[in-house]
């Protein structure tokens, strides 16, 4: 893109500021620059002043799971099932790694947080450490794919270089990065970072696929005769990654998605539930569920809207196709975002002061025909890191790593 071209497309969405220090650049600086502008969708930045254009939920009515009795019954038949569907090479696993451990005190990627006690024992070993159980099970490696983003990809990428992949074989990882979205104040007007960055950061856990296509690594996919992808986070510690057992029920099922879910510990957990919207899977949020809602009986007399999403989900390669032409909805997020001031200097506020915009995972599975909500054991499959103390916690994931018996 030249400087002309940068400034057209800017007028048109009134961010002229973007190219005020243009002139001061080095040529690297400008390049870099320019290529930002080209790359950033900015018809997003209208959502800041005209927010009734999102779009609202619709009819919320109850989704049944797989509940762990009907599990263990066919436990075997469907363990059977994954198991061939790995020999056979159709199954991918996408790690979901493109944040910071900000939250936990560290300027560094979140998987490389160590939550050893006696020894370094790291988020991304513990995520490689599952997973290896399924390869020395079937005695087939499962190809894995890693998206970054621009504000980790290369510390990540160095990481596991140097940590040689954590005994993982490294012809079967590639890495890719999440396309990003630009952030703005409440008018709509994008930061800068600095002289030549805008500001901005990954565009949601929905944006995994489409980012996956961009990136050529879609293509790896169709090479490597992957059918199915297993999407997980990189926060959970227990989480089972491509679990036979899961994908051979949602196999039988003849779902084009599943979703890994846990019991919730009350009604007001702060977890996303399994749901039907206007009679399509979904997931509605837990500050989006009413009291009406949480109230709720099945036919059983349990809570109606009793499982919560642990994001792990298996999708069918062909499914996500499908859906890849269609509209995601954009969801705005009011958040703290870094900028620079009059003075060129980086400011980092204590309080939000605009807006990051996110595509969700849930909007995807919305998207599809057929969703298998899978019980898992809370205590087995979910042990979430998203803070350094307290709930959801480095402390408590810690503690239930040690009664499944991984030593820290």
């Amino acid at each position: 893109m030249t400087y002309e071209e940068a400034k057209k497309k800017l007028e048109k969405y009134g961010q002229e500021h973007v190219l005020k220090y243009y002139e001061e650049l080095n040529a690297g600086e400008q390049a870099e620059l320019l290529k930002q502008v080209e790359e950033t969708d900015m018809d997003v930045l209208s959502l800041c002043t005209s927010q009734d254009r999102l779009e609202k939920k619709g009819v919320i009515t109850p989704l049944a799971a797989m509940e762990l009795p009907e599990i263990e019954e066919k436990k075997e038949h469907y363990y059977q099932i994954g198991c061939q569907a790995i020999k056979e090479g159709k199954v991918g696993a996408v790690l979901l790694a493109g944040g910071m451990g900000t939250r936990l005190g560290s300027d560094d990627p979140k998987g490389m947080y160590n939550i050893g006690l006696t020894k370094d024992v790291f988020i991304f070993e513990r995520l490689i450490c599952n997973l290896m159980d399924v390869v020395n099970a079937t005695g087939s490696y499962i190809p894995l794919y890693i998206m970054t983003s621009d504000k980790n990809h290369e510390k990540t990428v160095a990481f596991f270089e140097e940590k040689k992949y954590f005994g993982y074989d490294k012809s079967f990882v590639i890495f890719f990065q999440q396309e990003m979205a630009p952030a703005a104040d409440y008018d709509g007007k994008i930061y800068m970072e600095s002289k030549y960055k805008m500001s901005t950061s990954p565009n949601g856990n929905g944006g995994w696929f489409a980012s996956m296509a961009r990136c050529g690594v879609l293509d790896k996919v169709h090479e490597q005769g992957v059918e199915w992808l297993n999407v997980f986070a990189v926060d959970n510690v227990l989480q089972r990654i491509a679990d036979p057992v899961f994908l051979g029920a949602v196999m039988e099922k003849q779902c084009v998605v599943g979703s890994k879910v846990v019991r919730k510990a009350a009604p007001d957990e702060k977890v996303g539930v399994m749901c039907l919207e206007d009679g399509k899977p979904s997931i509605v949020e837990y500050y989006e569920l009413t009291e009406e809602m949480m109230n709720a009986k099945d036919d059983k007399g349990d809570p109606a809207y009793n499982f919560g999403v642990i994001l792990n989900y298996l999708f069918q390669v062909e499914a996500l196709e499908a859906i890849m032409k269609k509209h995601m909805p954009l969801h705005i997020v009011e958040k703290k975002i870094p900028y620079m001031d009059e003075q060129c200097n980086l400011v980092k506020p204590e309080k939000p002061n605009g807006y990051k915009f996110e595509t969700l995972v849930l909007d995807m599975i919305h998207l599809m025909d057929s969703c298998l909500p899978f019980e898992v054991i809370r205590e087995k499959e979910f042990a979430p890191i998203k803070n350094k103390t307290g709930v959801d916690s480095v402390e408590t994931a810690r503690e239930l790593l040690k009664e499944n018996g991984v030593e820290l």
